[in-house]
């Protein structure tokens, strides 16, 4: 999967802000006391790795790690500055809560926090949905002769 870029002065993240605006959860900077339990959700539905990027995004100040939350329980979380500075990921929802648009929500929240805190770009690592980042955001293909910042990374087996 290639690794894309994403321009953060692109009339395209107004658009994405709007459509993101309807959705009923709420999207909001994880907590730091909240670290044991977003982590624990993450290692069940998603996998270690994860896990151990989303803990990095904990001890960013401030924590690097939007969290969508209804009804007091979590369904999705996405993280930024977490592998390297500049970059979106890791994201996901839970397989129930899927369809609702909260994918959207948290890119859309990363990439307006990201452009806040002074990036003009974001990066998106071995990107999983290359069409939904492109059509979403315009994000392009970076073109490089490897895989990227994860060429050779340990990894453990998916959920």
């Amino acid at each position: 999967m290639p690794d894309l870029l994403v321009s953060l002065y692109s009339n395209r993240l107004a658009e994405l802000k709007e459509r993101a605006d309807v959705v009923g959860a709420s999207i909001r900077p994880a907590l730091p006391p909240e670290l044991h339990l977003v982590v624990a959700w993450i290692r069940e539905r998603f996998s270690e790795n994860w896990a151990s990027e989303v803990s990095v995004a904990f001890s960013r100040q401030p924590v690097a790690c939007l969290i969508a939350v209804e009804g007091g329980e979590l369904l999705g979380f996405a993280c930024y500055d977490t592998t390297a500075r500049g970059f979106f990921g890791p994201t996901g929802v839970d397989p129930e809560a899927r369809g609702r648009g909260l994918g959207l929500a948290l890119f859309s929240a990363c990439l307006q926090t990201m452009k806040a805190l002074g990036h003009a770009y974001a990066f998106i690592g071995d990107a999983g949905p290359v069409d939904f980042y492109a059509s979403t955001a315009g994000a392009i293909a970076i073109p490089a002769p490897d895989k990227g910042i994860y060429q050779g990374m340990l990894r453990s087996a998916p959920k």
